[in-house]
């Protein structure tokens, strides 16, 4: 029997995304591992920003009203095994092992009769098999990338197909306009199917969506801004309420309460299906969610948020969250980036949030170099300085919170997220 270690290996050696978009390899896979997605309900959720959010929210609920519920999502912060989930423990080690072991060699055989079996595909048929195992009541299922060719579109229609905020990622696999990107994360769409749409999209993304759904004869719902209202928000999360239902969310920013109307209209369309959802239930479940990395505070004093976005997307809500908690705070940002992101947007519009920018090169092949991001942001930032690990920047980051009385930002990557979490619990 393999290790951990080696089955982690096997995974990782494979191709990160496929040479052809297509989902001919993941149908191969499954249907020579008995098509276990063909047992399975689902909530399938696509999007460029909150998807994570919404997938929390979803699967929170559904496991306090009683549901086995899966769970599964990327990236991951900290622990591959993150990303499989029943009602919210992560896959034993031993069992993930026994998977790999079971579905390499069926992967192998597929790839030699054509185009290898990507990493992704792998693994999405590794959390099918599992949640399919397990009988889970119902699965919470996160795209990877787009929606038309992910892996994860191998499914039949979904109880629910949710599609979050979507901005510009990915330009080179999904297109370079809003309208293109939507097209591809309306692949999620199913004849018949119900569809939820975050409510705060460009004109040309909401044209897209509603026409595919009407073309689909797919029930469309996107929740109503005007029900939506705020009583009280801090560092620590915010309390609001939705068509007359009071919640609280352990989640900063205004964009994390229209994640939550299109979670809650999303277990509306639940309800509707039969699935017995009580008002505390959706309570219980909101307040308890947990999402790593996403402007989660590690600490209070200093004040240490750890953010693992990635996008312009995500540097807009990043930098109205801090304007809004930490107005006046010096702040001191440790931040990484991969170089396929667009640093410069990001740097443009968080940079001022910040007293200084501590640049590390997260390890990641594709990670810019410290140097290369200062760089970046020198242009926006006076007080940039490139740091040889993420350790000594984040020890650099505490010494100058401490000594300021002020707040520590990490950025820019779950690839940072990752390696800062466990320093920065360590050393806080």
């Amino acid at each position: 029997m393999m290790t951990y270690e080696q089955a982690m290996e096997r995974i990782n050696s494979l191709l990160r995304f496929g040479v052809k978009p297509g989902l001919e390899r993941i149908r191969l896979l499954l249907s020579r591992l008995g098509n276990p997605q063909d047992s399975l309900r689902f909530v399938h959720v696509a999007g460029t920003n909150g998807k994570g959010t919404t997938c929390a929210l979803v699967s929170s609920v559904l496991r306090q009203a009683g549901y086995r519920t899966g769970l599964y999502t990327s990236p991951y912060v900290t622990e591959f095994r993150e990303r499989f989930q029943i009602d919210g423990e992560m896959i034993p080690k031993e069992e993930l092992v026994a998977l790999v072991e079971h579905i390499v060699p069926i992967a192998e055989e597929v790839s030699q009769a054509g185009e290898p079996v990507t990493e992704f595909e792998l693994v999405t048929a590794i959390a099918l098999v599992w949640f399919a195992q397990r009988r889970c009541d119902v699965v919470v299922l996160e795209v990877g990338l787009g929606g038309r060719f992910d892996a994860t579109n191998i499914i039949a229609a979904p109880l629910v197909a949710v599609i979050a905020s979507i901005s510009l990622d990915h330009t080179a696999v999904l297109g370079d306009t809003l309208e293109q990107i939507a097209f591809e994360k309306c692949g999620i769409i199913k004849q018949g199917g119900d569809v939820v749409l975050y409510p705060d999209q460009a004109a040309g993304v909401i044209e897209t969506v509603r026409r595919i759904a009407q073309e689909r004869g797919a029930r469309l719902w996107i929740p109503e801004l005007d029900e939506l209202r705020e009583e009280r928000a801090d560092i620590h999360g915010t309390d609001f309420s939705y068509r007359g239902i009071r919640l609280h969310i352990p989640f900063l920013g205004e964009h994390q309460e229209k994640n939550a109307a299109t979670a809650l209209t999303a277990l509306q369309v639940l309800r509707q299906k039969g699935f017995a959802l009580s008002e505390e239930a959706v309570q219980k479940g909101f307040a308890q969610a947990v999402l790593p990395a996403r402007m989660e505070v590690l600490r209070e004093k200093p004040l240490v948020l750890l953010d693992g976005g990635h996008n312009p997307g995500c540097a807009e809500a990043l930098a109205q969250a801090l304007e809004r908690f930490l107005p006046g705070v010096p702040i001191t940002a440790v931040m990484g980036m991969m170089r396929d992101k667009d640093s410069n947007t990001a740097l443009h519009r968080l940079a001022p949030c910040f007293t200084r920018i501590l640049t590390v090169q997260p390890n990641n092949p594709r990670a810019l170099s410290a140097q290369e991001l200062a760089e970046v942001a020198r242009r926006y930032c006076p007080q940039v300085q490139a740091m040889p690990s993420v350790e000594d920047a984040c020890r650099q980051a505490l010494l100058e919170a401490r000594h300021e009385k002020g707040a520590v930002v990490v950025c820019g990557s779950f690839y940072l997220a990752g390696e800062a979490r466990p320093v920065l619990m360590a050393l806080c």
